[in-house]
């Protein structure tokens, strides 16, 4: 099957070290995730089915390392953002929920956090990280707080006590908890938030089993509940009082990264569908004759080309000034946008091979359903995308308009 990306993305913009990463993550990809996709993709979550095999194969191949310095065990890459958005874009295009868990969640959450914190935490942890030595968790979310994460909302809980805190409450939705062994946990410290690293092996934290989803399976999620726990003054992540901004540090790149996958999961539906519709005959002719469709995949070869740019953009902006608020705003709206609507059109002129999971005859495999339930949560997480419009009506309006 044809990868359209190749012929109608320009790389005339994109620096040599990040095509050497495209190259090295998409020969990782076809050779690890490929085989196993359908599979991944297919399978409803449960912790025996927890990726810990393609996770330990990213460690392994060193894509870890890819958005750090070198001082931490990284590539040490100019710009490490714009690889990043390429590694999970790279991923993305065979197993989305992978790239979200793995990579946007274990990388760029928890990976970015812990780079910016202070050097006790960065230096002891970061390079860990980067060798896949432990799975991380950013808990920011709670059953009555997830777009909205200011103090007032915020009702987990951490007690100041004689060397550190005790933590009470519960974080919802977050990712790779069901198989964790750290979670960066953002609490409610007085009358302000703060990020505190705890350890998920003490008694005082426990974790349900993972939630049942519509679509991106590889990505477990599930409440996680402090009784009591335990973080240590020295646990504390960037400044007391400062974990809003700790948060939405990572948050930025994060958004970037939806949108990469996005943009991931569009291609990847618009390669299999276009290939389809040059080979499937109805009333005597192939659909790509049918004019209709050519007008349809034409627009979307336009979205696709404008929501990788926005990322690239975002990306490089962060390498250069670490500041992208809008442009990662528009790089996850668009996306996330695009992956929605070319799912469902892509279904709909491949019929029944678009909506068929697996063809029980011939044992074929078919991948637009598990793209078309994957893309939805684009849309919704790290920031509903009515939050992102706001994001840039506010660069617009100003904050005394828009509040």
């Amino acid at each position: 099957m044809k990868r359209h990306a190749d012929t109608l993305f320009n790389d005339i913009f994109t620096p040599e070290e990040t095509l050497k990463i495209r190259k090295e993550v998409r020969e990782f990809a076809e050779d690890v995730i490929r085989p196993v996709a359908h599979r991944l993709n297919t399978t409803p979550e449960s912790k025996n089915t927890f990726a810990r095999r393609e996770f330990d194969a990213m460690a392994a191949a060193g894509l870890f390392e890819i958005p750090f310095p070198a001082d931490v065990g990284g590539r040490g890459l100019e710009f490490p953002t714009l690889a990043t958005m390429t590694v999970l874009e790279e991923l993305g295009y065979y197993c989305p929920s992978l790239a979200s868990a793995f990579y946007d969640g274990q990388a760029i959450l928890v990976g970015s956090t812990l780079n910016n914190a202070q050097p006790s935490i960065r230096e002891t942890y970061l390079p860990k990280l980067v060798r896949g030595e432990f799975v991380g968790c950013f808990a920011t979310s709670e059953p009555g707080a997830s777009t909205d994460l200011s103090a007032k909302s915020v009702e987990t809980i951490a007690e100041k006590i004689d060397g550190g805190y005790r933590i009470n409450g519960t974080k919802r939705w977050i990712t790779n908890s069901p198989c964790g062994d750290l979670i960066l946990t953002l609490c409610k410290t007085g009358d302000a938030l703060t990020m505190l690293l705890v350890d998920m092996s003490q008694e005082g934290v426990s974790v349900c089993d993972p939630d049942l989803k519509m679509g991106n399976h590889v990505q477990q999620t599930a409440d996680v509940t402090f009784t009591n726990a335990f973080a240590s003054d020295e646990a504390v992540v960037g400044t007391v009082g400062g974990g809003l901004r700790t948060a939405i540090q990572a948050l930025v790149q994060g958004r970037m990264g939806i949108g990469a996958i996005g943009c991931a999961m569009s291609q990847a539906a618009f390669d299999f569908a276009t290939d389809y519709m040059g080979k499937r005959k109805v009333f005597g002719q192939e659909l790509a004759r049918f004019q209709h469709w050519q007008y349809k995949f034409a627009d979307y070869a336009l979205q696709i080309e404008s929501a990788r740019n926005l990322c690239h953009k975002a990306a490089l902006l962060y390498d250069k000034f670490k500041l992208a608020d809008t442009e990662a705003a528009m790089a996850k709206l668009a996306g996330s946008r695009v992956a929605c609507d070319i799912a469902r059109d892509a279904i709909q002129v491949c019929g029944a091979y678009g909506f068929v999971k697996t063809l029980s005859g011939p044992q074929a495999h078919f991948p637009l359903e598990s793209i078309y339930r994957d893309a939805k949560i684009g849309e919704i997480y790290e920031g509903a995308n009515e939050i992102q419009t706001w994001v840039i009506a506010r660069r617009i309006f100003g904050r005394e308009m828009t509040g």
